[in-house]
C-alpha cells in the first residue's frame, strides 16, 4: 500500500477507505489512545484523514514515508485537538519526518554580546508558522516515556497567541488566572525537583523553559494521565479543561 495515501490525499475527496486491519496495526504502536470509547476511536480516524488533507508530508535524509508512518503521526496529532478541531492547526502545512534524532544549527548571542554557534541534537521542533520537524523511530528503538508529535503539536497550539510561553489560548469559561497559578506553582515545584537529582513523572527536559513544560505535561497528560494527576492535579484539572478530555477517567468532559 505504499504510497497508496500520498497519491490520494491533495487530489480529491471524499477520503478513501482505509482497511481497518491497516488502523489496527498503525494504533498497536499507540497504546495510550486505549482509553478513547470506541465512538472516539472513529472520530479520531476521521479527523486523521482530514489532518492528512491538510497536510504535506516530507522525507528527511532518505527517511520513506508511508502510509503507515503518515496515519500514526496524524493519529498523535489530532488527539490533543480530538475536541477542540483542526482549526487549531490552521496557518501552516509541513511536516517533515527525520529517521531518528537530527540536528539543528544554532546562532546566539549572550549577554555580552558574543556570538555562539553550535549544533543542538533533537528529537523534533515545531516553528511557529512553519513545519513541524519530527523524529521517526523504529519500535525497538522509540524513547522511552517521550511523545515527540504530542510534544511538538502542543508547541503549536501554544503559538496560536504568538510565541513559546506555556499559555496557549484558552476557551471561553476557563479562568487566565487558575491556568497561570497552577503551571507557574508546578513548573517551580518541577525544577526543584529536576536541580535535586529526583526521579520525576514528567519528562526533565521540562524544566528548560515553561514552554517546555507545557508540552511535557501534554505528553505525560496523555502517556502517563495518573502519573501527572497524582504529582500536579491543578495542571491535569487545567489540561483536562483546554484538552476537553479526562484520559484518567476514560470518558471525555464536555
Amino acid at each position: 500500500m505504499l504510497g497508496w495515501l500520498r497519491g490520494w490525499f491533495g487530489r480529491t475527496r471524499p477520503h478513501p477507505t482505509v482497511p481497518e486491519a491497516t488502523w489496527r496495526a498503525v494504533e498497536r504502536r499507540l497504546p495510550f489512545l486505549d482509553f478513547l470509547p470506541p465512538a472516539d476511536r472513529l472520530r479520531l480516524r476521521a479527523m486523521a484523514l482530514d489532518f492528512l488533507v491538510d497536510k504535506q508530508f516530507h522525507g528527511a535524509r532518505g527517511f520513506q514515508v508511508t502510509d503507515e508512518v503518515m496515519l500514526g503521526i496524524a493519529l498523535q496529532a489530532c488527539l490533543p485537538v480530538l475536541n477542540i478541531g483542526l482549526q487549531a492547526y490552521r496557518g501552516w502545512v509541513g511536516v517533515v519526518v527525520y529517521p531518528g534524532d537530527f540536528v539543528i544549527p544554532r546562532r546566539e548571542m549572550d549577554e555580552d554580546g558574543v556570538v555562539h554557534e553550535y549544533d543542538d541534537e533533537v528529537l523534533g521542533e515545531a516553528w511557529e508558522g512553519g513545519p513541524v520537524l519530527l523524529s521517526w523511530f523504529d519500535e525497538d528503538e522509540a524513547p522511552e516515556g517521550v511523545n515527540v508529535v504530542i510534544h511538538e503539536f502542543a508547541h503549536k497550539l501554544d503559538m496560536e497567541n504568538g510565541g513559546v510561553d506555556g499559555f496557549p489560548p484558552l476557551h471561553a469559561g476557563m479562568s487566565r488566572k487558575a491556568w497561570a497559578e497552577a503551571f507557574s506553582d508546578a513548573y517551580e515545584r518541577f525544577c526543584e525537583q529536576v536541580d535535586n537529582g529526583e526521579e520525576t513523572v514528567l519528562d526533565p527536559y521540562g524544566a528548560e523553559h515553561p514552554g517546555e513544560f507545557f508540552a511535557v505535561a501534554s505528553e505525560t497528560f496523555f502517556l502517563d494521565p495518573h502519573g501527572l494527576q497524582d504529582c500536579f492535579p491543578a495542571v491535569y484539572a487545567q489540561l483536562a479543561a483546554y484538552y476537553r478530555m479526562d484520559p484518567a477517567q476514560r470518558g471525555q468532559s464536555g
